[in-house]
């Protein structure tokens, strides 16, 4: 069936693509504002853009993205506004409980990693710390800011990551346990979400290749 975007009103568009654009990595944003404080949010908005520098993007929603119009921002944008640095933290199937506790609509001042009984570790080259639970965190420094409607597009350059030791197969060669990570994704509807343990192995191939197959060879 094909559904006109100019047709159809904000909610309609949200409900389609996020039922559609599935599964999607979840990132954790921590951010302070200019008093220290930390917020923590998760994301699902988010993926990598680029390798050099590395580029990490996340969407940042206006409240209530289904409903009103509105230009009332989430505090992780104004905490990123007036420092500069957030962590990214991935999250896994043993944090996705605590992760679905820091999404609720909190009024601003609350402390959304206490709330979730997460704990924080500080990162090595920017103020804002990392949650300590999370198996892989991204230390970033704003890189820029793109207003997409009532979206602000942010992009972030990393400046060093976290791996959990014991999610290294080997340091020296940079081979991580991708599998042991456990990492989830955001699916359909208002609380579904995916496992990353239902894999299968695709490897590339070469035009040559594809001319044998081509071929009968």
């Amino acid at each position: 069936m094909l559904f006109d975007f100019e047709a159809l009103p904000k909610k309609d568009r949200y409900k389609l693509v996020v039922s559609s654009i599935v599964p999607r990595p979840i990132a954790w944003m921590v951010t302070q504002d200019a008093q220290g404080r930390t917020n923590a949010a998760p994301f699902s908005f988010f993926n990598v853009f680029s390798n050099d520098p590395v580029v990490v993007g996340i969407g940042v929603g206006a409240r209530g993205m289904g409903g009103e119009e509105t230009t009332d921002y989430k505090d992780t944008m104004a905490n990123i506004e007036a420092t500069g640095e957030f962590t990214v933290c991935m999250v896994s199937e043993d944090t996705a409980e605590a992760m679905n506790i820091t999404a609720a609509d909190y009024p601003p001042g609350v402390d959304e990693l206490q709330m979730a009984g997460l704990t924080t570790a500080p990162s090595a080259k920017i103020r804002v710390p990392r949650i300590a639970e999370s198996p892989v965190a991204l230390e970033c420094r704003i890189w820029q800011v793109v207003p997409i409607g009532t979206h602000r597009l942010v992009l972030g350059e990393v400046l060093a990551i976290h791996i959990r030791d014991d999610c290294m197969l080997d340091p020296q060669r940079l081979y991580v346990d991708t599998p042991k990570l456990g990492l989830v994704g955001r699916m359909h509807g208002s609380g579904w979400y995916a496992r990353t343990t239902d894999r299968f192995d695709l490897p590339r191939v070469t035009p040559e290749q594809v001319a044998a197959r081509a071929r009968g060879g």
